[in-house]
């Protein structure tokens, strides 16, 4: 089994969401939150900020911790055809500065502000729709249900 912990930036203001569209060399693209794995021995606080920063051109402060999420992807769906979990920590941060722009040299193609209403209409992983529920709610044990992967939900 292969292992990442990952951070990624929910960051909602006036009704809309930040969303990375990460375009792989692989192919299929699909929209993002900010985010990605933590380097060895990084603190995931300051990878998440680190990640919104070179993915998106701005810089970010943290307003809290939201949540975590933990899933095993099991091999047959896996891209490395390995079963693997995934810790993701989810933070909600807010924009201080800088102007979005795409990740030099990176996969992210474009950042935007996207209405709330609108990311259920677009290809996107699974953690956007843990994100986005952790921001509303703010449960106190910062877990919410499993979100079922399908259509244009992905691992």
């Amino acid at each position: 089994m292969s292992f990442r912990l990952a951070a990624y930036a929910v960051c909602i203001e006036d009704g809309r969401v930040l969303l990375a569209h990460h375009v792989p060399p692989e192919g299929g693209s699909h929209w993002a939150l900010p985010g990605g794995r933590a380097e060895y021995g990084e603190d995931p606080f300051d990878a998440v900020i680190r990640a919104v920063a070179e993915e998106t051109g701005c810089t970010a402060v943290m307003d809290r911790l939201l949540g975590v999420d933990s899933r095993v992807i099991p091999a047959a769906t896996a891209r490395a055809g390995v079963e693997h979990q995934n810790v993701g920590i989810l933070y909600r941060v807010r924009i201080t500065g800088g102007q979005l722009r795409p990740e030099p040299n990176g996969e992210i193609a474009e950042s935007v502000w996207t209405p709330v209403s609108d990311a259920a209409g677009l290809r996107r992983p699974s953690l956007v729709d843990i994100g986005l529920p952790l921001a509303q709610a703010l449960p106190a044990t910062g877990h919410i249900a499993p979100v079922p992967v399908g259509g244009l939900i992905q691992h």
